[in-house]
Formats: structure tokens, sequence, C-alpha cells
């Protein structure tokens, strides 16, 4: 199943060369080819599609309807890659930490405010209405 025909699935370029060039650091003098770095988005690519079609069987199995953490260690199991599992569940458990963090500062951020929900719903119609106002009054 190759998809390199299709445009529509990739990887960010910078984000693949940031990679590159931060994490695998080349020696000194030596370059990575734009064809190579292209090789290797069409190989992530091709990865990520492989374990998430597998991930998807899975939980169409289980008769689920999102595709969880466990069904992707299942799917790196079952495809020959236990040697990722380890590491994909320690970048999950960040992950959710960081979700965690968001959303505590997003609700410290109201409570900071020192208004209560009433009063900010109030400055936000007011800031809607503004905006309305300005947008309907055209260029200035």
């Amino acid at each position: 199943m190759l998809l390199s025909g299709n445009d529509d699935l990739s990887l960010p370029k910078a984000t693949v060369t940031k990679i590159i060039t931060e994490i695998l650091q080349t020696s000194p003098g030596t370059t990575f080819a734009k064809d190579a770095r292209d090789l290797l988005i069409d190989c992530c690519v091709e990865f990520i599609t492989l374990i998430s079609s597998e991930a998807n069987e899975i939980a169409e199995k289980e008769a689920k309807k999102t595709i969880a953490t466990e069904h992707i260690e299942k799917a790196l199991r079952e495809l020959g890659f236990p040697e990722y599992v380890q590491e994909v569940l320690a970048a999950a458990g960040e992950h959710k930490e960081v979700l965690k963090g968001v959303r505590d500062k997003k609700a410290n951020k109201m409570d900071l405010s020192g208004l209560s929900e009433a009063e900010l719903l109030q400055q936000q119609e007011a800031l809607f209405k503004s905006a309305t106002e300005k947008y309907n009054q055209g260029p200035a």
C-alpha cells in the first residue's frame, strides 16, 4: 500500500528537517539530501498509515468507535514492532500530562480573572457586539 502518489498525506518538511538536524545529529560536514528527506517523509507516512490501519481493524473487532492507545499498542505488537511499545506508551503519557496542564491553565485563567462566569459572559457579549458593529461599518 504505497501512498507516494497522494500529496494530501505528508509531514511538514520543516519538522522532518528539524528532527534530522536535532535528533539524528549528523556529523559536521555531513548533509542530508533533499531526496533522502523526502524518502524519509514517505516512509514515515507509510508507517503511520500501516499502524493506524491495523489499530482501526483492532478497534472495529472490539466494536469500538474510537482508536485508543491500547489499539496502537496491539497494532505495534501484531505488526512486529514490540520494541516501540514502551516508548510510544511513554510519549502517550507525556502527552496526557501536557493536555492536563493546558486544561488546568485554562481553568486557572478564569479563576484568576476575579470575575464571575456571568460577568465574563457579559464581557464576551460586549466584545462580540463591538466586533459586529465594526464589521458592519465596513473599511475605515
